[in-house]
């Protein structure tokens, strides 16, 4: 999978990307991570993408001419098959996990990292999807475009190891009685069996497959 980010900061995207289940997905070639920065593409000499808007207001709004040259020149565009151009902004789609999902199926994912008080409204045109990562506002969208980066490269398929990929997860979706639910994962449990007082359920100890499978089902139900 390619994922293209384009952002004011693209130095914020050395760590995360260089450590864990990213680091691998890059190491295995599952994943091709390019980072470009908007200011090459700035509108006067003195690196701004940014402007006043129109009417006056608080703020500077980036805009739509660099985006618009710096998409094409990323070589992208909006409506192309198995391709997504994405926006993250504050009063966008939330992000879950059945987008994360989604995403993971595509070729490629570009995700612009909104800033300042936000985008020319003109930018929407520019762009297939507007997302935001919750019901709150960020400094900007870097950290939201690594979370949603992570949260879809995770599903695709050799970046978690074996065992890992194997296991039921929190939003794992699974039919129960002919309907699709998505739950979330059972609580579990390490030594020490009773650490102050507090003891593993007895079941988990049993060795009985049977009962602790169903004991797992169970707790699955309680928690969704």
């Amino acid at each position: 999978m390619k994922v293209k980010i384009l952002t004011l900061f693209p130095k914020m995207y050395e760590s995360p990307f260089a450590e864990s289940m990213m680091k691998r997905a890059i190491e295995k070639g599952i994943l091709e991570l390019e980072i470009f920065d908007m200011k090459k593409w700035a509108w006067n000499n003195y690196g701004s993408v940014d402007d006043k808007p129109f009417g006056g207001g608080v703020g500077m709004l980036i805009r739509v001419d660099v985006i618009d040259k710096a998409l094409k020149e990323m070589g992208v565009r909006k409506g192309e098959k198995n391709k997504k151009i994405v926006l993250t902004s504050a009063r966008g789609d939330t992000f879950r996990q059945e987008r994360a999902e989604e995403w993971s199926k595509l070729e490629e994912l570009t995700i612009i990292a909104g800033h300042y008080e936000g985008f020319d409204e003109r930018v929407m045109d520019l762009v297939d999807e507007e997302v935001s990562l919750g019901e709150f506002v960020l400094t900007g969208g870097e950290l939201a475009s690594m979370v949603m980066v992570d949260a879809t490269v995770r599903l695709i398929k050799g970046v978690l190891g074996k065992d890992e990929s194997s296991q039921i997860e929190s939003y794992s979706e699974i039919e129960i009685e002919g309907e699709k639910k998505r739950l979330k994962e059972y609580p579990q449990y390490t030594r020490p069996a009773n650490y102050e007082g507090k003891k593993v359920p007895e079941v988990l100890l049993s060795g009985d497959h049977k009962k602790i499978e169903e004991w797992k089902r169970e707790e699955l139900l309680k928690e969704s």
